[in-house]
């Protein structure tokens, strides 16, 4: 069961209903457009695709209209579109919908849900285009979308995200050395996820999205000796349901 961290009640508490295959709202305010407002969009993304691994059907909707710029650079980094939530009654035949926001919003939430709060995103670099440190716009950063998905997700969602170009960077390279290793294991022939290696994987997402610990679980199959090729691509494979990085992109370009 996928339980997250309510900020109602300090408490870890189920994110979907009881019953295999209910209905999961998540309403989601991220007014933006800034890098905060899409580290909220991506743990609602994250939150959704976890529930629908766990057999819920997940049902994002948005509190705020979303600014032209952080739609497009939601978009850029595999945010799936959220519904715009205007005229719907909160928990209309949904009691115990999510809600994701942004640390600092305050305590005035509506509804009865649980509540997920997302820290900031501080930009530390050069700003693109300017030279010199300070805010940048959000389509100056998206020169490498998944890098900077990953950069996010390497960051625990209740801590300040300090990100600068070595972040962004480091998180290239791993995405890359990723991309050409999945590319080289589907050569193999297929294997199933190994048993305990899938119980990592929901364990960790269903423990308040723990995506550091997915990540880890992915470079431990990948370092194991034991573990063949084929069951190393089904296994990123199956992880890229939930973190979104397009680990298969590199598919057929191995001479």
């Amino acid at each position: 069961m996928l339980r997250i961290l309510d900020a109602r009640t300090g408490a870890p508490v189920p994110a979907a209903p009881a019953r295999r295959g209910g209905l999961a709202r998540i309403e989601v305010r991220a007014p933006g457009p800034d890098l905060t407002s899409l580290r909220v969009l991506l743990t609602a993304d994250l939150l959704a695709r976890a529930l629908e691994l766990n057999g819920a059907q997940a049902w994002p909707t948005l509190a705020t209209t979303l600014p032209g710029e952080l739609r497009a650079a939601a978009d850029a980094l595999a945010v799936r579109p959220f519904e715009e939530a205007r005229g719907l009654a909160w928990g209309t035949g949904v009691p115990d919908a999510v809600l994701v926001v942004a640390e600092g919003e305050g305590a005035a939430w509506p509804g009865a849900g649980p509540v997920l709060v997302v820290a900031p995103v501080v930009w530390t670099g050069r700003t693109p285009g300017a030279g010199e440190a300070g805010p940048a716009p959000l389509s100056a950063l998206l020169a490498d979308p998944a890098a900077l998905r990953l950069a996010l997700l390497c960051v625990p969602r209740e801590e300040t995200a300090r990100l600068d170009e070595a972040a962004v960077g480091a998180a290239a390279g791993r995405l890359a050395g990723w991309r050409g290793a999945v590319a080289g294991w589907a050569r193999s022939p297929s294997r199933p996820v190994p048993e305990a290696v899938r119980a990592r994987l929901a364990a960790a997402w269903e423990d308040d999205l723990d995506m550091l610990e997915v990540l880890d679980v992915l470079a431990d199959v990948e370092a194991d000796p034991e573990v063949p090729d084929g069951a190393r691509f089904e296994t990123f494979a199956y992880a890229d349901r939930l973190l979104a990085l397009d680990l298969a992109r590199d598919l057929g370009t191995l001479a």
